[in-house]
């Protein structure tokens, strides 16, 4: 929501920061400190658990981020329904009864491979960033004006919606007014008890990822990712029941009621790219307290808390680019996190968990694409370091080949 109509721009916001606001954003943050430490403690990282993954078999942090969803699932599906928050009204629309599909694979396949050039998604980038990396700080900020560009001007109107409007269904034609899983699964089949659907598609869901995370003996022992898997799902419910809660619809109403409406207020949980433009709104205004947003408390809090761990560990050093190519590297992989991840609604923990956690039917799409972008270009870039006289193209589709997607027989460059 933006400031409207020609208001005196000294006037209070009257009670949003002095009562409600200022208590709510105040929990956001702190809550984002304890993300924070947790994440730069466990290192708990999207894209190291795809790396992890497909270059050693490795499969510990991926079960940590599968883990964390199950939490947040189980903690969504009990809340909502005990009608604590409805995620019908989420800030950002991952129930939209548009299913748009072309924006979930774009923008994840345009996120995953930022993120694997980056050296991270945007949390793992807030998270260096609290360990001193100078390089994430760019990354930050190049991520920050390439989601201002989508969200704030009429750039993803001209290039993307023009095309990818006419190619998104609307749900509603099949009598579904969101994409809830469970409301797409009540329109199919004609049950009307949404309440059990929930249940029922929530706690297969839940017995699914929990049951593959911790089958393996490796997740088990490691203290680590049984702490990863039960923080980050668990802030991603707090920060729903933060801000959808009572004390969000407080938030909300005080809103309506402002001399000047501030922006960002509606319910919502963790999430990187759009708060990152919303960083760089805030900043232009001179700091004004009516663009301060719940997304901006995150992003302070993922920073200051990793920077506490990385201070009582020992671990902060300044890191800068070691050439020029690694510049231009993490530059591009930024712009690309940025533009992605407005696209897809999210980053891995955006609409990797908070959104996935709502039971949206685009949010596990857009992971799927993101995963695999990152895989692929991961493994392109370790044949080119293996073989430095081959093309990108060769080394390409030698992955496409290593990830199956293509035949054996188009190989071009012998197996890792």
């Amino acid at each position: 929501m933006r400031p409207v109509g020609a208001h005196d721009p000294t006037a209070r916001i009257f009670p949003l920061n002095i009562e409600v606001g200022g208590t709510l954003l105040l929990t956001a943050f702190v809550m984002s400190v304890v993300l924070g430490f947790v994440t730069n403690k466990t290192n708990f990282c999207t894209m190291g658990a795809v790396s992890d993954w497909v270059n050693m078999g490795d499969t510990g942090r991926l079960r940590a981020w599968l883990g964390a969803l199950a939490v947040a699932i189980l903690g969504v599906t009990i809340l909502e329904s005990m009608a604590i928050f409805d995620l019908n009204e989420s800030r950002i629309p991952y129930r939209s009864s548009n299913f748009a599909w072309p924006r979930y694979l774009l923008g994840g396949l345009m996120f995953g491979v930022g993120m694997s050039l980056a050296g991270g998604c945007a949390s793992k980038n807030l998270v260096r960033l609290g360990g001193g990396n100078l390089k994430s700080l760019i990354v930050v900020i190049v991520i920050g004006a390439f989601a201002y560009l989508m969200t704030r001007t009429d750039f993803y109107g001209i290039v993307f919606l023009t095309w990818m409007g006419p190619l998104t269904p609307d749900l509603t034609q099949i009598g579904a007014e969101t994409q809830e899983m469970a409301v797409v699964a009540g329109a199919l089949t004609g049950a009307e008890d949404l309440n059990s659907l929930r249940w029922i598609i929530g706690g297969l869901l839940v017995l699914a990822l929990g049951a593959f995370a911790v089958s393996s003996v490796d997740f088990r022992r490691n203290a680590d990712n049984w702490i990863a898997a039960v923080v980050v799902g668990g802030m991603v419910v707090g920060g729903w029941y933060l801000t959808g809660g009572p004390s969000g619809q407080e938030w909300i109403e005080a809103a309506e009621f402002a001399d000047r409406p501030p922006e960002g207020v509606g319910v919502q949980s963790f999430t990187f790219v759009n708060p990152a433009a919303d960083l760089l709104a805030w900043v232009m205004q001179g700091g004004d307290e009516a663009y301060l947003t719940f997304g901006i408390a995150l992003l302070f809090g993922m920073i200051g808390g990793s920077a506490v761990y990385a201070v009582l560990s020992r671990t902060f050093r300044i890191e800068w680019f070691s050439s020029w190519s690694d510049f231009v590297r993490h530059i591009f992989g930024g712009a690309l996190m940025g533009l992605g991840g407005v696209l897809a609604l999210g980053c891995t923990v955006g609409q990797g968990v908070s959104g996935f956690s709502s039971m949206a039917l685009g949010s596990p799409l857009a992971m799927v694409a993101i995963m695999l972008s990152s895989a692929l270009t991961i493994k392109t870039e370790y044949y080119k370091i293996l073989y430095e006289d081959a093309s990108t193209g060769a080394a390409f589709v030698s992955a496409l080949a290593d990830m199956r997607l293509v035949p054996q027989s188009m190989r071009k460059l012998e197996a890792l």
